[in-house]
């Protein structure tokens, strides 16, 4: 089974990359299921219904989020409803939507889990990723040995440590939040599939997605800027994991980036 991550959707300019490539992503690599970051889908910082659906209509079976999971206002108007977008799990409380779930492959009886968990390095203060995901992955796996789990995390060591703290007990840790692709995909020894970044899908000639020139001038005087998404060419970062259905261990994982002109 060939699993597709597509990393962090940024803005217009992610949406057109993922509505451009796809269709190539799923024949080239015989893709069965597509995940995709979705947390910066909307005009940079969040998720609208609208764009969550053009999404879904392209292909994309299942939305994990990050962060930015609240800044649209309007997602709280159908999270509990659309149990295709997947919020982290470690959020404290009972906030709205669910942290995991379990879906469905075309063609297959198969199904598969996806876990979305947030680091807590340089990030909000959030329940502990390590315990919230360990009781998680005893849950799903009474029904599916096939759980993805995208960590959304700042600190390239906090990433790692998860890698090895879920190898053996996941099919893949797959890292996103920081919009720049590392080139460490690999197979831990207990046959996890891990990558510290699946990196960005958005506008090329940026600063992580967002107009080059504002960044700068953020860094240049400490002054309140507001940030827009960038234009002009764009990339597509991803990852392909392919994974034995039945034990749920990745046999391999391959990293994908794709520049696409304007």
């Amino acid at each position: 089974m060939n699993i597709l991550m597509i990393g962090d959707i940024v803005g217009r300019p992610g949406r057109t990359a993922v509505e451009a490539m796809i269709e190539k992503l799923i024949e080239n690599y015989q893709v069965d299921f597509v995940m995709a970051n979705g947390e910066n889908a909307a005009g940079g910082v969040g998720i609208t219904k609208s764009v969550a659906h053009d999404l879904f209509h392209m292909g994309i079976d299942v939305l994990t989020m990050g962060n930015h999971v609240w800044d649209k206002k309007e997602i709280f108007d159908f999270i509990d409803q659309e149990t295709r977008i997947i919020r982290p799990l470690n959020y404290p409380g009972y906030p709205p939507g669910k942290g995991s779930g379990l879906f469905s492959v075309k063609n297959s009886i198969s199904k598969i889990a996806v876990i979305n968990i947030s680091g807590r390095v340089f990030m909000h203060d959030l329940d502990c990723p390590f315990r919230a995901v360990d009781e998680e992955i005893n849950k799903l796996k009474k029904t599916t040995p096939i759980i993805i789990v995208d960590f959304h995390a700042e600190a390239t060591s906090e990433k790692i440590a998860m890698g090895w703290y879920l190898d053996g007990k996941v099919t893949a840790v797959i890292g996103t939040h920081t919009h720049v692709q590392t080139a460490d995909e690999r197979i831990l020894p207990e046959r996890t599939a891990f990558i510290t970044d699946v990196g960005m899908t958005g506008p090329c000639n940026s600063v992580i997605g967002v107009k080059k020139d504002l960044v700068i001038e953020k860094f240049l005087t400490q002054m309140p800027t507001r940030f827009s998404v960038a234009n002009g060419d764009m990339i597509l970062s991803a990852v392909v994991i392919e994974t034995d259905a039945n034990s749920g261990e990745a046999t391999n994982i391959r990293r994908i980036f794709e520049h696409l002109p304007e």
